[in-house]
């Protein structure tokens, strides 16, 4: 069993490193030598290591046949999954493996969005280092800690986090348990006590994004038959009510930045002077029509560097970002890209804000054309 858990474990990464070279075929050409030999490097591996060992275990008969305690995990998966308290099984390195629904909800992520995501991409800043070490501390052995962080999503509410050392089944390595505990901020409702109404937050959101689009509209008729200007009304009209930044590129071949607005203070610049060919997601849409939602985004060149040699993404502190083209229809040309930001404690970019997104970036396509 312990060959079985090892093999899955070099399975589940050689799924991840094909993942990377796979977002990876954006790169400049003069890359592409090198993202080539990485992916010969792989398939090395897989008939080197992988099959052999494939073969092997179905050989043993280990890769066949049901587990007798199959309806006890079952059952144990179950109560971990339906506990009413947040909780999260995490390795030494915090790469979340199992969070359960009530964890979903106070992290405001999907349990398989949240698997293989680091749990300190959704504390702030300032409590990720401490949480870092002190899970690797629990899994060398070093007992149980208790620490109190801060939600990305709610900042202003403190999270008593507890970390235990678990040794699950047959797994070779120590994981960490985290049970997550809102402080209580107000005194707390007897058993008896009238559930609270549910808030207005959704309805809110929905008259938002009805505001939205009334403004744009009204920003796309009245602009002049320009195509920087209609950049430049559209871009007025998301920055600061929608995103924190509002980065515009026209062209599709030839890329050229147009606009950029940013927060007060913020090296807009910099983002300005940054030459669109080297942001890999720019050049994604513009060749492939597609558009990126992206939360708390795993890779930093995903929007290239900076004149200063930075992370346009680390420097900007993006937790969220949508990267659209501007194409009048799904099949038709490319008129530019738009590339939204949204920073610090400020809410992700949700599945229906991506979609008002992409029918106003239709109606900015046709602005264009005119």
């Amino acid at each position: 069993m312990h060959q079985m858990e090892e093999f899955g474990e070099d399975l589940t990464d050689f799924v991840r490193r094909v993942a990377a070279l796979k977002s990876a075929r954006s790169v400049p050409g003069d890359g592409l030598g090198r993202v080539l030999d990485a992916a010969i490097f792989e398939l090395d591996h897989v008939v080197g290591q992988l099959w052999p060992t494939y073969e092997r275990l179905s050989a043993e008969g280990q890769l066949s046949g049901a587990s007798p305690d199959r309806d006890e995990q079952r059952l144990l998966r179950a109560i971990f999954q339906r506990m009413p308290l947040p909780v999260a099984l995490i390795d030494r390195e915090t790469a979340i493996r199992r969070m359960n629904l009530a964890g979903a909800a106070l992290t405001g992520v999907r349990t398989g969005f949240a698997a293989g995501r680091p749990l300190t991409g959704f504390l702030m800043h300032a409590d990720r280092v401490a949480f870092r070490s002190q899970a690797a501390a629990v899994a060398r052995g070093e007992g149980d800690r208790s620490l109190v962080v801060h939600l990305q999503q709610s900042p202003a509410t403190p999270v008593r986090a507890t970390l235990t050392a678990l040794r699950p089944g047959t797994e070779p390595r120590t994981a960490v348990l985290v049970v997550l505990q809102p402080s209580v901020t107000r005194t707390q409702q007897s058993p008896s006590a009238p559930r609270p109404v549910p808030d207005l937050g959704e309805a809110t959101r929905h008259a938002a994004q009805l505001d939205l689009a009334d403004a744009m509209t009204t920003a796309l008729l009245t602009a002049p038959a320009d195509r920087a200007a209609v950049l430049e009304r559209a871009a007025s009209v998301l920055h600061g009510r929608f995103a924190d930044w509002v980065v515009a590129d026209a062209g599709a071949a030839r890329l050229r930045r147009t606009v950029v607005l940013g927060p007060p203070g913020a090296p807009v610049a910099d983002v300005l002077a940054q030459d669109p060919a080297a942001c890999p997601l720019v050049v994604e849409a513009a060749r492939g029509g597609a558009g990126s939602l992206q939360v708390r985004p795993e890779d930093p060149d995903a929007f290239g560097r900076d004149a200063t040699g930075a992370h346009v993404l680390v420097r900007a502190e993006v937790t969220s970002l949508l990267c659209v083209p501007l194409s009048a229809r799904a099949d038709g040309p490319v008129e530019g890209v738009l590339t939204l930001f949204r920073c610090g404690a400020r809410l992700a970019f949700s599945m229906a804000e991506a979609r008002a997104v992409d029918v106003l970036s239709r109606h900015m396509a046709l602005a264009m054309r005119r």
